[in-house]
């Protein structure tokens, strides 16, 4: 069997890097950001934090939160057709926004 090369973040140079207006500190806000469970949420990389990041296959996917465990949290994402649970820090995390509610204004309640 041969070995593999290259490490977790090989080939995202682009994928996991911020415009320069972009860097600096990140806020506390969203480093400790709260989710409940059933939240929806899209996993988006801060490239500042490369503690508990995902894979990077799964970027731009939209995830439901199930758990959490300790500073993480465990989601659930579709991949192909197979659901996966993956852990992953809030600092990687936005709250997805529906379509409906961005068109109308309103939060959904």
């Amino acid at each position: 069997m041969s070995k593999r090369k290259g490490r977790s973040r090989a080939g995202t140079r682009q994928l996991f890097s911020k415009h320069h207006r972009e860097k600096g500190k990140i806020s506390l806000t969203s480093y400790f950001m709260p989710y409940g469970v059933g939240d929806r949420v899209l996993l988006s990389a801060e490239p500042a934090v490369q503690k508990s990041l995902y894979h990077p296959r799964f970027h731009g996917k939209t995830g439901k939160v199930i758990a959490k465990r300790g500073e993480c949290y465990e989601l659930t994402i579709r991949d192909g057709g197979k659901e996966k649970m993956i852990i992953v820090h809030p600092v990687h995390l936005r709250k997805q926004v529906s379509m409906l509610s961005a068109k109308t204004g309103k939060r959904k309640q």
